[in-house]
C-alpha cells in the first residue's frame, strides 16, 4: 500500500476553513494512489505556537480567557458532526485517514488523533501528557485510548509528538504489534528525524513523522505571538518524513514548504526485519522485565449514578 504524509497548515481556530484544506489534500493523496493519509498533530483547531494565552505563572488576564474560548469553540466533539464529515470523506475515497485534532470534553481540551477507514470512524488516541506549557491549555489522556487497527498494510497506531520519548509507551505499541507507527508532531528540530529513525529500528516498523508547515498569517492577527506580526514569518517549518523498518529514509525530511510525501510500504518487511531483533519478542526478556499497562478509563470527576458515587 502507498502511504501519504501531509505537511501543510490549518487555519488556526477555524474548523470550516481547515476542513477545506483537509478535503483537498486527502483527495490529492488518494488520487496519487495513497491508501493511508496522515495529517499532523492538532491540525483541526491548530497548534497555538508562540502564544502565551496572556498568562504567566501565578497570573492570567481576560484576553487569555477569551483566546481559550475561541480555541475551545474551534475544537471537535467526539462523537460529533465533524467526526461524521471526516468519516464520510474517508468512506467516499476508500482510504485510511488519520488526523490530529483538538478534542473538547466539557471545558477541557485534549490533543487527540482520530482514526478513520473505508468503513468510517475507527477510534481515537488522546495524548497522555502535554509537553511544557501545552499543559496550561490541554488536559491529560489516559490508557483507555491506545488503539492499534488492522489495515491492508499492517497494524496501525499513533503516538503524538513527545510521547515518542516515553519508552514504556513505545513498548506498549510494539507489544500490540504495530507495523505502521504514526507520529504526528509539532517538533521541527533536526533531532526529530533521528528520533523517527531510532523508533523504526527499535520497533522494526514503518514510521511516518508528520508535522505542520505554518506561517504567522495562518493564525489570527490579534493572537498574541512571540513570532511578531509579519504574516510571512515561518512559525513551523515541517520536517515530515517516512522511514522503513531498517531505519532508512524513504521520503523527506521536508522543510520550509507545504507538500505531501509518499512511500510504498510492505508489511512483510516489518517481519523480515525482526530476524535479528524483536523488541517485544525474542529480545524482550520477560524473565527480567515486565510491562503493565492500565487501559481503563480514568474519570476526571465524580459521577452520581442512582445515588452511587464512583470515581
Amino acid at each position: 500500500m502507498q502511504v501519504a504524509v501531509v505537511q501543510d497548515g490549518p487555519t488556526a481556530f477555524d474548523r470550516e476553513s481547515t476542513l477545506v484544506t483537509i478535503d483537498a489534500r486527502t483527495r490529492e493523496a488518494a488520487s496519487a494512489g495513497a491508501g493511508l493519509v496522515l495529517f499532523p498533530e492538532a491540525f483541526i483547531g491548530g497548534y497555538p505556537r508562540g502564544s502565551t494565552f496572556s498568562s504567566v505563572i501565578g497570573a492570567r488576564d481576560r484576553s487569555g480567557y477569551q483566546l481559550y474560548r475561541r480555541y475551545w469553540e474551534s475544537a471537535v466533539d467526539v462523537p460529533g458532526e465533524m467526526v461524521d464529515r471526516l468519516a464520510d470523506l474517508a468512506t467516499e475515497l476508500g482510504v485510511f485517514l488519520v488526523i490530529g485534532v483538538m478534542e473538547r470534553e466539557g471545558g477541557t481540551l485534549f490533543c487527540t488523533v482520530l482514526f478513520f477507514g473505508p468503513e468510517g470512524y475507527l477510534g481515537k488516541h488522546r495524548k497522555l501528557i502535554p509537553t511544557g506549557l501545552e499543559r496550561a491549555v490541554w488536559g491529560r489522556g489516559d490508557g483507555s485510548t491506545l488503539p492499534v487497527f488492522d489495515t491492508p498494510a499492517g497494524r496501525m497506531g499513533a503516538v503524538i509528538c513527545w510521547e515518542n520519548y516515553m519508552p514504556l509507551l513505545r513498548m506498549a505499541m510494539y507489544d500490540k504489534g504495530v507495523q505502521l507507527y504514526l507520529a504526528p508532531t509539532a517538533d521541527s528540530r533536526d533531532t526529530w528525524v533521528a528520533t523517527m529513525r531510532h523508533i523504526a529500528v527499535e520497533g522494526r516498523c514503518y514510521v511516518l513523522g508528520c508535522n505542520q508547515f505554518t506561517r504567522r498569517g495562518d493564525y489570527p492577527p490579534e493572537m498574541d505571538s512571540t513570532y511578531g506580526d509579519d504574516p510571512d514569518t515561518i512559525v513551523t517549518r515541517g520536517g515530515s518524513c517516512i522511514i522503513d523498518p531498517y531505519g532508512q529514509v524513504l521520503a523527506g525530511p521536508l522543510y520550509d514548504e507545504a507538500g505531501i510525501l509518499y512511500a510504498d510500504v510492505d508489511p512483510g518487511e516489518t517481519r523480515a526485519a525482526k530476524f535479528d531483533f524483536e523488541v517485544a519478542g525474542h529480545y524482550a526478556r520477560p524473565d527480567v522485565f515486565q510491562l503493565s499497562v492500565n487501559e481503563t478509563r480514568q474519570l476526571s470527576t465524580v459521577r452520581h449514578d442512582e445515588g452511587e458515587e464512583s470515581r
